[in-house]
């Protein structure tokens, strides 16, 4: 096999992961899930920006959302930030469709056979939950895209800084440290835009629900690191000695800006 059909096979493997784990954690966000309650845990009852009596309540898309971000960072180790911003962009584009299907099939009249249904001897309206549980707002739906895409462009950032500094070095560095800093900004555009804006919480409700989702997502970031180790072994084992440093090479050049004078 050569260079290129590697190239090309291992960023479609690392785009489909990095796609289906998206569309995964916006869809199972839905779910809204208390982290305590599923450890056995008492409630964490803690107490930010005024706001009293504060637990781990997340949504379920906390489950797939760290993968996306070690994705990132494999991604960008080997194809740089171009190949980061391609696949962000289809991700987001496969996003909104998704949600616009999902809006068309909110919109389709329910067969009665189907519409009711009995669970444990009470009566479910299925139309009303599936409704209820896809039916997102719609600030909801653009907070989630906005800070998509500001938390993968920032990711990249800040990736890229530790990595000039350090080379090819440090791996935990560049890649714990840049999805620490994406996941704090991307936990306040998506609370800020949907929440603040869309549902009018007050200022300090949406800083002090942040800062409870952010300090899960540090944690599950620290905790994370070493399947970006894995996946570089995994990956350096496939591409082998001389492809590596030629894939290593062509990600530094799609990282740099080009400066060929034009003629």
């Amino acid at each position: 096999m050569t260079f290129e059909e590697k190239r090309a096979r291992l960023f479609l493997v690392l785009g489909m992961f990095f796609i289906t784990n998206a569309l995964l954690g916006e869809f199972a966000g839905t779910k809204v899930f208390s982290l305590e309650a599923t450890l056995g845990l008492a409630p964490a009852d803690l107490s930010f920006f005024g706001v009293e009596h504060l637990s781990f309540n997340l949504t379920a898309g906390v489950i797939a959302w760290p993968l996306v971000f070690v994705l990132t960072d494999i991604i960008n180790e080997y194809f740089g930030r171009r190949g980061v911003r391609l696949i962000s962009f289809i991700t987001a584009g496969l996003i909104a469709y998704s949600f616009l299907i999902i809006y068309f099939t909110i919109k389709l009249a329910p067969a009665e056979f189907w519409k009711f249904r009995i669970e444990e001897g009470e009566v479910l309206n299925m139309n009303f939950a599936y409704n209820a549980i896809f039916g997102q707002g719609l600030w909801i739906i653009v907070g989630s895209l906005v800070a998509f895409l500001v938390g993968q462009f920032l990711d990249v950032t800040v990736f890229e800084f530790f990595k000039s500094k350090t080379g090819s070095r440090k791996i935990w560095l560049r890649a714990t440290g840049s999805t620490l800093v994406s996941q704090l900004i991307d936990s306040f555009v998506v609370l800020f835009i949907a929440f603040y804006i869309g549902a009018g919480w007050s200022l300090s409700q949406v800083l002090a629900v942040c800062t409870m989702n952010y300090l899960y997502k540090a944690v599950i970031a620290v905790l994370s690191t070493p399947l970006v180790y894995l996946a570089h072994f995994a990956i350096d084992r496939y591409l082998g000695h001389a492809d590596k440093a030629k894939l290593s090479t062509v990600s530094l050049l799609d990282s740099t800006p080009d400066r060929t004078p034009q003629t």
